[in-house]
């Protein structure tokens, strides 16, 4: 088989972020995710986590993105009140437990590692619904053919996975499997659950492997079908990804953005550096939310004129 390039117009996406080139998007989420994981800034962090939470928020329905974050809010609010349980250090003691002193240095960086974590998650998660794995295995085809077949195969692995357990698990719970109340009859239940999926999950894997021979992978030279073209709009939002990145690594490098919590909170003076790193950044993160924002408004626009 020769190896060649079918490129047609990409088919118009569930989000409209998501019709950037795969470069460019996978561009876009490092550079956003460089930024929210190594700078230990509030002002940082916060701006990723309401960009994170916003952007979210656009691409699920209400009900879906209070269910993915429902059970982080509380996780972060648990982090940031048990970090001072562990790390002493402060010179401001709100109160003391077992001779310990709570303090409120402790408590802030508490904060500062659970709002980085939401920023992380809520990025992550707009990542795994924008640059879907067709998207990856284009981006990583040729380069890691083998590796980028296993990850687009584990990744989707993980939802089908998830539909068969709620399957089985609804099933069982028909025939009342979970009706009785003992802890130890429902710990049964659900090891029955997990048995059943951990055979249909060999099966699947069996009969994945099985299609793929039929069809011929490995015998000859990978063909790649490709749908995607680069264009002018691809090449601005890396070069706007670049250039803003760029600008806040110089003021993390500088320190710019540097604040230290221990033994008192003591922020670098401001510059006109770190302002306008804060203003890059913040364009950084809130422009897929606008984007997207505006994309709906405008179809919404032209259906209500036809």
């Amino acid at each position: 088989m020769e190896d060649q390039e079918l490129t047609l117009p990409a088919p118009s996406a569930g989000f409209a972020f998501a019709s950037f080139h795969p470069a460019a998007l996978l561009c876009y989420f490092l550079g956003v995710l460089l930024i929210a994981m190594f700078s230990l800034n509030p002002g940082i962090a916060l701006i990723s986590a309401l960009g994170g939470l916003l952007f979210s928020a656009s691409l699920q329905r209400p009900g879906v993105f209070w269910g993915s974050i429902g059970y982080l809010l509380p996780l972060s609010l648990l982090i940031a009140a048990v970090n001072p349980l562990f790390n002493y250090n402060g010179a401001t003691p709100l109160f003391h437990l077992n001779g310990k002193p709570y303090t409120l240095e402790s408590l802030l960086y508490g904060v500062l590692i659970a709002v980085t974590l939401i920023a992380v998650f809520c990025w992550f998660r707009c990542y795994s619904l924008i640059l879907t794995e067709d998207k990856f295995l284009f981006l990583f085809g040729r380069i890691l053919p083998q590796i980028s077949l296993i990850l687009t195969a584990a990744l989707r692995f993980i939802p089908l996975f998830q539909k068969q357990y709620q399957k089985v698990r609804a099933a069982q719970k028909g025939m009342g499997i979970y009706s009785a109340k003992r802890f130890s009859d429902r710990f049964r239940a659900e090891i029955r659950v997990f048995s059943s999926i951990l055979v249909w999950s060999l099966e699947h894997a069996i009969q994945t492997a099985d299609s793929m021979k039929a069809r011929g992978y490995g015998s000859g030279k990978r063909g790649h079908f490709g749908i995607f073209h680069f264009t002018l709009r691809d090449g601005l939002l890396i070069g706007m990804t670049v250039l803003l990145v760029a600008i806040s690594l110089v003021a993390m490098g500088v320190g710019a953005l540097d604040i230290s919590f221990f033994p008192a909170i003591q922020p670098a003076p401001p510059s006109f550096l770190s302002v306008i790193s804060y203003f890059c950044y913040s364009f950084l993160c809130f422009t897929p939310f606008v984007y997207e924002i505006k994309e709906k408004l405008k179809w919404k626009f032209f259906i209500s004129s036809i």
